[in-house]
């Protein structure tokens, strides 16, 4: 049996349904290893959606022959699988003007802004919109029919006593123990006063719980944004998040929850803690944690964020302040921010001057850097023997797993989402531009492509609900067998360089 973190992670993600996707990076753990997929088509688009009525910050989600997104204007999309036509779409309130908060980068309008999460036993998407009520931003947590989008829940999720107007709801979706969990923090430009939260609120309604970043007489900040990825669930129900600069900048003050990756229990009690030494410093220069937590095999978890230096960690024994097993310096030349790919021991990051790998060792523990591609940037998926970043320039890249030059590339078009990431599901590789979706053909070994031409989509009529996912473990048998692929190539390539004489 694998203790940690990590072996638990295996057991929550193998009950991803096949060709769904369904959370931030496919499964509660955010692993990025999409289902069994041959090849990606990146010569011709499968299709491309209709422009939607606002920008996509969060990442496309499969089910059931559907695309799910959802938009800075407060709109849900379901779009045809086979298509990219609108099947429905609901649209679920006005959103808060740009102009109106006291800082942020979002433009125009603020509406939803963190991936949605869908429940399938239930046929229910989950979506957290920012609206404004009388005249006053408001968060508010909707579940909506995957089959009709029909309001099924309306949730107020403001933390009680906070300013709605300095929250920004930045994290992905996630599901534990019958709760949607998500995490707040502030507006790009740390204005005004909040308070980094994880929030969990139960699927039918009801008082959520919180979990409070900062929370003394004073303090403020400490943002649990995670460069949009979603909360990080193990197999035990446990809850991993990372959490952004607080405003304690001195060591002689009490440590604050700041600058650290928290496990916290489903009931959102704090569990154990890992800062670096340097959280007072790094507070003091917006030196954010700002990745997803990854848990590794061996019970190993890995953590980084802007200040470029990547953490190996004991998931059993955090140990609080400055306890890390192994550090890895200047792993990019920019910050690191979202979610990661992580296939077997290897680690692929979401540094913004381009995906990095990173190689993890448990005895001796330690961190070795494979590449630095300089391509892409936001955070990666691993589908058909490839590594899928997008970057900034709307460009969709397939990235050797063993040397990270490109092997394939498409354009997307322009990127409204400063992270955005890619999704895998129902024969198609998906990827978000600034106001549509566009596909590529990702068919299952053995299966054939089979998308038409939007131009002769069917009738958008909702579809019957879609039965619950069956569990499987194929997932982890490939993506075994891709680590240990990897390994192999990267050794051999490494060999072959040192044989050469490079640096």
């Amino acid at each position: 049996m694998v203790d940690g973190p990590a072996g638990a992670a295996v057991l929550s993600s193998a009950s991803a349904a096949s060709g769904s996707w369904t959370v931030y990076h496919g499964d509660p753990a955010g692993d990025g290893v999409a289902p069994p997929v041959a090849a990606v088509d990146t010569a011709t688009k499968a299709w491309t959606s209709p422009s939607l009525d606002g920008h996509i910050y969060g990442e496309p989600l499969v089910y059931a022959g559907r695309v799910y997104v959802a938009t800075e204007n407060d709109t849900v999309y379901a779009l045809s699988a086979s298509t990219g036509a609108v099947a429905w779409s609901a649209h679920l309130g006005s959103p808060v003007p740009a102009g109106s908060l006291p800082c942020g980068n979002i433009m125009p309008t603020v509406g939803i802004t963190g991936t949605p999460v869908i429940d399938g036993s239930r046929g229910e998407i989950f979506v957290v919109a920012d609206e404004l009520v009388g005249g006053h931003p408001a968060h508010r947590l909707v579940g909506l029919s995957t089959a009709s989008g029909t309001i099924e829940m309306s949730q107020d999720v403001d933390p009680p006593g906070a300013d709605a107007a300095a929250l920004l709801q930045r994290t992905g979706l996630t599901l534990d123990a019958g709760q949607v969990v998500l995490g707040f923090g502030g507006n790009y430009g740390d204005c005004a006063s909040y308070q980094g939260r994880v929030a969990a609120v139960p699927e039918t309604g009801g008082t959520p719980k919180y979990f409070t970043v900062d929370a003394g007489p004073g303090e403020s900040q400490g943002s649990v944004w995670m460069g949009g990825a979603a909360p990080v669930v193990d197999g035990s129900g446990h809850i991993w998040v990372s959490t952004g600069n607080g405003s304690v900048h001195s060591e002689d003050q009490p440590y604050d929850d700041s600058d650290s990756v928290l496990e916290l229990s489903p009931s959102l009690q704090l569990v154990q803690f890992f800062a670096p030494s340097t959280w007072a410093s790094d507070n003091s220069q917006d030196l954010d944690m700002s990745t997803a937590p990854v848990l590794l095999p061996d019970g190993l978890v890995l953590l980084t964020g802007k200040s470029r230096i990547v953490y190996l960690l004991n998931g059993a024994r955090l140990g609080g302040i400055g306890h890390q097993e192994a550090t890895l310096g200047s792993a990019c030349n920019d910050d690191i921010d979202g979610g990661a790919a992580v296939v077997g021991m290897t680690v692929y990051l979401p540094c913004l001057a381009g995906t990095i790998a990173v190689r993890v060792t448990s005895s001796p523990p330690a961190l070795h850097l494979l590449w630095s591609s300089g391509t892409g940037g936001g955070p990666p998926v691993v589908a058909a023997g490839l590594v899928w970043t997008i970057g900034q320039d709307g460009t969709l890249y397939g990235l050797d797993p063993a040397t990270g030059q490109v092997r394939q590339q498409a354009a997307v078009g322009a990127v409204a989402n400063h992270f955005p990431t890619p999704s895998v599901g129902d024969g198609l590789l998906l990827a978000a531009g600034a106001d549509n979706v566009v596909a590529f053909a990702a068919p299952a070994p053995g299966a054939a492509a089979t998308a038409t031409s939007p131009a002769s989509a069917p009738s958008s009529a909702p579809s019957a609900a879609p039965a619950a996912p069956a569990q499987s473990s194929w997932r982890y048998i490939a993506a075994g067998a891709f680590g240990a692929l990897v390994v192999i190539i990267g050794l051999g390539w490494l060999v072959a360089r040192r044989r050469r004489g490079a640096g």
